[in-house]
């Protein structure tokens, strides 16, 4: 037990091992990560505090010698700890809570024994450091090892990713105890023989997620949380217990204003000392400015503590040179490879991707085959229908929008001006009253079959378009295919126009409100790297129907690429 940090040195603690080795350069720490390491090297010598490592050193070396790894390349190899885990384990473990400084804080007597003095961690650290697989370890640690009776669980915001860490700790399990002479797996959970503690798993979509009582808990990727729904039962079912733990492991993600956001601001908070909660641990590994990430390979350490042992520099090499040429590669890696928040909803191209002169004529493409696209998901707004036409590797647009008089005499000022000089420019179709007319839509498409001889392959409308103009389509004979505006139809439909239209391959006939919704489209990113089309913020007034015509054309020649190509070769 070590009372004063005068007893505390880098050959007893690792904690002040790994903040002297960060103080003399040999290791890179960022900013927040640096000023949660000044705050514990503070409370060494705050007699609210004592510091006994005797917890944290035999967990420490029961996973070193009983704990080995379940994934390759190191599968069967022992897990051995690296500072950094050594440091945060410590933290966590051995700050305990004085008499003194537990009638203050709580203004009630101690139980006769130390009380461990943080309860919760947030450890924000970026993907393939070895996160899941240290908690793992400890989970392990506290099923053989902790107080009888424990509750342990393994959660996240879906099944999947909770299962994550379960089934990590079962494989350290089954290399720890292969004839479960000591442990049991069933489907309800890993369990203890011995002291009947057990390990189990849950999450948003678990039923009865209340009326639990766990003693510690595991939360996986929080960052895809919206609430708190998960998080707020399990504090309270750890309302009873003196020792609690809770550690929530993350990356950065894409939710905006969701459970992680609300928990950082909360925790960054705390590390500042603005608001008083010692038993918070704010573990923090973030880059300090977005431009050391490609201005400085050394800083990459900040976000990446295992970086060169676990995670291979050549990996984020890799990861760089792709997010160069790609908008969604560099969010998801900005994100998830070095915890820089991205915002959800950022703008999808830049201006000289959009930016095109070229024009066409429609009558170079009389007789030809071509992929049909409408975006009607109100009838009393702006409405988009578009043609795909191709030659050689290059797509031509042929496009008209659509608006009710009632939405068109609503706007003022240069919106009304701008919409008046699309109106002359033949762009603009009218419908008289509130709603727009989608039989002017019809017969746009049969205009361009009737006056240019083009034949619609298929035509794509979106879920929400009027079930009587599609069947009124395809009265006309058009083949009709929904195609819905969700992740899985969007995403590479979308990834493959940002290209084209980078790569010059879209001639949309320099069309300004095509212009104006590219400009006004932002793309929204999940955690499969999935991309869909959404407004750029700020802009919620704007249109992007334009964007998601493109798209929704791009669906359907995407998935009947071959097909149309050889119509389009035969009608050449």
């Amino acid at each position: 037990m070590l009372n004063s940090c005068e007893k505390l040195t880098a050959e007893n603690s690792y904690l002040v091992q790994y903040y002297e080795a960060i103080q003399r350069g040999e290791i890179i720490a960022g900013a927040e990560l640096i000023q949660q390491l000044d705050n514990l090297m503070e409370d060494l010598q705050n007699p609210a505090f004592v510091y006994d490592t005797k917890d944290a050193h035999f967990r420490m070396m029961f996973i070193e010698r009983f704990c080995k790894h379940t994934k390759s390349p190191f599968y069967g190899k022992p897990f051995i700890l690296e500072l950094w885990e050594k440091a945060f384990i410590e933290a966590f473990y051995s700050f305990k809570w004085s008499d003194e400084g537990y009638i203050n804080y709580y203004g009630e007597k101690p139980l006769k024994k130390l009380l461990r003095r943080f309860k919760k961690a947030i450890l924000l650290i970026a993907r393939k450091n070895g996160k899941s697989t240290l908690c793992a370890a400890l989970a392990l640690t506290e099923l053989m090892c902790g107080t009888g009776g424990n509750d342990i669980v393994c959660s996240s915001n879906d099944d999947a990713q909770a299962s994550i860490i379960f089934e990590e700790i079962n494989s350290m399990r089954e290399q720890f105890d292969p004839k479960d002479r000591r442990t049991h797996k069933n489907l309800k959970g890993i369990f203890n023989l011995l002291n009947k503690s057990k390990v189990f798993k849950i999450s948003d979509r678990t039923r009865n997620k209340e009326g639990r009582n766990i003693d510690g808990a595991i939360l996986d990727e929080s960052n895809e949380m919206e609430t708190n729904v998960i998080a707020k039962s399990i504090d309270q079912s750890q309302s009873t217990k003196d020792e609690p733990w809770f550690i929530n492991i993350t990356t950065e993600g894409f939710v905006n204003d969701g459970y992680l956001d609300k928990e950082l601001s909360y925790g960054r908070q705390v590390l500042a000392k603005e608001l008083e909660d010692e038993t918070l641990l704010v573990w923090l590994y973030t880059q300090d400015s977005e431009a050391e990430v490609w201005q400085n390979e050394k800083s990459w350490m900040k976000s990446n503590p295992s970086l060169g042992t676990i995670k291979k520099p050549k990996y984020l090499k890799d990861q760089i040179r792709k997010a160069q040429h790609d908008k969604a590669e560099r969010i998801f890696m900005l994100a998830k490879d070095f915890n820089v928040k991205q915002n959800n909803a950022t703008a999808w191209l830049l201006h000289e991707d959009i930016t095109n002169d070229e024009r066409f004529d429609v009558e170079s493409f009389r007789g030809c085959f071509a992929i049909g696209a409408v975006d009607l998901s109100k009838s009393g707004d702006l409405a988009s229908a578009r043609a795909l036409l191709m030659r050689g590797s290059k797509k031509f647009m042929l496009q008209q929008y659509f608006i009710p008089q009632s939405k068109l005499d609503g706007l003022k000022g240069e919106e009304r001006k701008r919409y008046e000089g699309w109106l002359k420019e033949g762009l603009l179709t009218i419908s008289d009253g509130n709603e727009n007319d989608f039989r002017l839509v019809t017969e746009w498409f049969v205009k361009l079959f009737k006056q240019f001889g083009i034949k619609f392959y298929k035509v794509g409308y979106d879920k929400w378009s009027a079930i009587y103009w599609v069947k009124e389509m395809e009265s006309y004979g058009f083949d009709m295919q929904r195609v819905d505006q969700n992740w899985g139809s969007m995403s590479e439909p979308m990834k493959l126009v940002e290209a084209d239209l980078k790569s010059k391959l879209i001639n949309y006939n320099n069309n300004p409100i095509d212009r104006f919704c590219l400009e006004n489209t932002a793309l929204t990113i999940n955690n499969k790297m999935e991309i869909m089309p959404v407004k750029v913020q700020g802009k919620e007034d704007k249109k992007i129907d334009g964007a998601v015509t493109m798209i929704i054309a791009y669906r359907i020649y995407m998935d009947n690429r071959t097909e149309f190509i050889e119509l389009v070769k035969r009608a050449g």
